[in-house]
């Protein structure tokens, strides 16, 4: 089984920054890829940025292009992604996700606000 624990979310006024953590405990040799989604209230969960623990394949949400950077330290069984330029339509929980060979793991999620 695989933990996650989030952590890096807070208050920020819009044009700011925030790097979020999730790191993972757990049998974290069986994870193949590491993601984040995020959620707000009457909305669909939608997916955020995606990297690959092999290879260091990266995927992004058209919304996020270009402003949020994922990225991953294998050896601290680590993601994280760096939050730039915020806007107050990126308020919302954000989730970590795996993706491993025995199934998904989701983490409790951390919350990040944007103000106009």
């Amino acid at each position: 089984q695989v933990q996650l624990v989030e952590s890096g979310g807070g208050l920020v006024q819009a044009g700011g920054s925030l790097r979020l953590s999730c790191a993972a405990s757990g049998r974290t040799f069986t994870i193949n890829t590491m993601g984040w989604f995020r959620r707000t209230p009457g909305k669909e969960r939608e997916f955020v940025a995606e990297i690959t623990r092999i290879g260091d394949f990266t995927n992004y949400a058209d919304s996020v292009k270009g402003r949020f950077t994922i990225s991953k330290d294998n050896a601290k069984n680590t993601v994280f992604l760096q939050m730039n330029s915020l806007r107050p339509e990126d308020t919302a929980i954000y989730y970590c996700n795996v993706r491993s060979g025995i199934g998904t793991y989701w983490g409790q999620g951390t919350q990040v606000t944007v103000c106009s």
